[in-house]
Order: C-alpha cells, then structure tokens, then sequence
C-alpha cells in the first residue's frame, strides 16, 4: 500500500465526523449514523483504491451503502480489504457525549477477518504486555499477571470495560481484586485501543463488545505495538451458520492478531466527533469553519500522525453537497 494512501482515508473519516457531528446531541443516531455513512461513501469515490467492504454496515439487503462486499475507490491504486465503522458510537453523538469516533482500516486483500455483526470476547493490551496474556486464564490469573509484567501493584493496575449488564461478574471480580475500573458507557473501539496509549493511564481492556469492532481495534493495536485476543460468541444456531458462512469453521476458537488482520501492511484512520480519550471532537468556530482531530497509523512503518485540521464550511454548503449525491 502506498504511503500517500493513509493520508488520503483521513479525508474519508474527516468527512463522515463532521457529517455526523451535526446531529450530536440532537438525540437521533439513525440521522447521525446515516449522514456519516452517506458522506463515508461520497468521499471514498475521490480514493485511489480498488477496495472491497469486509466490515461494514451490514449486508446488502440491510444496508443502502457501505455493505459487506461493496466495492469501494476510484478503481486505481492496490486491491484491498476495507473495514469501516462511520459512526462508532451513535447513542453517544445522540445523546452529546464522550468517545464517537468515525474509523477505517485498510489492509491487503483478504488480510481482513470477515467478523460477523455478533460479540467478541476480548482482551487488550499495550506494548509491555503483548504476548503476556491469554484469554483463557481466569480474569484473576490475568490481572496478576499484567501486575507482575509491568512491576506494579494490583491497587495500581487500571482496566477499562464496558458498562453492561452482561459484565456484572467480571466488574465484581475486578472490584474483589482491588483494581481500579473505569467504567465505559460505549465506544468499543476507542476502549480497546486505550491500553495502547500511554497519556490513557489504562492498562487492559477485558469483556465483550461487538466483533467487527474488534477487528478494527486490532488494526489499531498492530500499528501502536499492542494486541487484542479475541474469541466469538454466537448465542445460537444461526450464529454459529452465519460465522461458518462467513469463513469461519470453527466459531469458538481463540482469534490472534493474526487471525484477525492478517500479516501484512494494515492502515488506520479514525477522528473524533465528540470528544475522547484520545482524539478531540468536531467543533464549529464562528467564523464557518469546524476543527477536526484525526489519527492515522500504519502497521508497517509504525508511523502514527496526530492530524488537525480547519475546514472552510460555508453555510455548510460543502457538506450539504456532498450529503446530496
């Protein structure tokens, strides 16, 4: 993949924040993750790729765009895997609140697992712990271990998880071993990638989130040295079909880094549209602009560039355009 290709996806993931931004706090997420999908697609037109959706709003008959399978790019350029996530994180623009996130990951054709819409098992972790961990010990086994791997005591050791219902057991383990937790209430990906940066102050990620999610996160995790480990978890049936569907023989085995994103070169790009643990949010300025924070990383040359930008929005005219192809 060529260089001037990671610079490129942040102009897709710029678009779909600030199209998705409009909505934030107005309590409507089907508004807010539709305007960023239509603005996602748009942009991805001027990308010199021959790109393939792998993860992406759904299937064909379910989504209008941005489907599993849709070809994506201006034709030119390498043939890759695309894993996108528009909105990640719609209850939180709706409701005005921390971590939404608009992301694309983008790797050589079928480096990308095809993760179905169903949730993961995951463990995440920074460099100091990649390699160290296995997410088959007991939650208790692995956090002492993450203790003794970083010289610190368990009082010290912080691990961020979901707030849910389904996570009550571990919250309470977490609490009986005397970590400190820091409760998130959505934004699986950014939770996931936290870990990974050292201004984040976590040092695991542990629970459930949704699978594609996890995918994304890994590729993040490969360019910032970290690592998430991940297993499905099928309810029924007709998820475990859909995984082997999907390519996917055996849906309850442990998934590496590997399994996951595959071994070669992988690009990540995500910016804020509301405010994060990392990423800043959108934020309109008097004067008809709206400031943008992105990342982007790329896995081969561990290059991560912090990128902010000022675009000149008129009346929102440019914007309005592109929403109205």
């Amino acid at each position: 993949m060529e260089r001037e290709l990671a610079l490129e996806i942040v102009r897709v993931t710029e678009l779909a924040a600030l199209a998705a931004a409009s909505w934030m706090g107005r309590g409507n997420k089907y508004e807010a993750d539709g305007a960023a999908t239509t603005a996602m697609r748009a942009m991805f037109d001027s990308v010199a790729i021959r790109g393939t959706v792998v993860i992406g709003e759904g299937e064909m008959d379910e989504a209008p765009m941005l489907y599993i399978g849709e070809a994506v790019g201006n034709g030119q350029g390498p043939e890759v895997d695309v894993a996108v996530d528009p909105l990640e994180g719609t209850e939180l623009v709706a409701k005005g609140l921390n971590n939404a996130l608009a992301v694309i990951a983008i790797a050589g054709k079928g480096q990308l697992l095809h993760a179905p819409d169903m949730y993961m098992e995951k463990l995440a972790v920074g460099p100091a712990l990649t390699g160290k961990l296995q997410l088959d010990d007991p939650l208790e086994i692995t956090l002492q271990k993450a203790a003794d791997a970083l010289g610190k005591p368990l009082s010290n050791l912080t691990v961020m998880i979901l707030d849910r219902e389904r996570h009550q057991k571990q919250i309470a383990t977490l609490r009986e071993v005397g970590v400190r937790i820091k409760l998130l209430s959505d934004g699986d990906v950014a939770g996931a990638i936290a870990p990974a940066l050292s201004e984040s102050g976590i040092d695991l990620y542990v629970g459930s989130g949704g699978a594609p999610e996890g995918v994304l996160a890994a590729a993040a995790l490969r360019c910032l040295g970290g690592e998430l480990i991940g297993r499905l978890l099928p309810g029924n049936e007709e998820e475990i079909e859909r995984c082997k569907q999907m390519g996917i023989e055996d849906p309850h085995r442990i998934l590496s880094m590997d399994d996951m994103i595959g071994t070669g070169d992988v690009i990540f790009a995500a910016t804020g549209i509301t405010p994060g643990e990392f990423l800043s949010g959108v934020r309109y300025t008097s004067d008809h602009r709206a400031d943008t924070h992105s990342i982007v990383m790329r896995a081969k040359t561990r290059t991560i560039r912090f990128i902010q930008s000022s675009h000149y929005l008129p009346n929102k005219q440019l914007l309005q355009e592109i929403l109205s192809k």
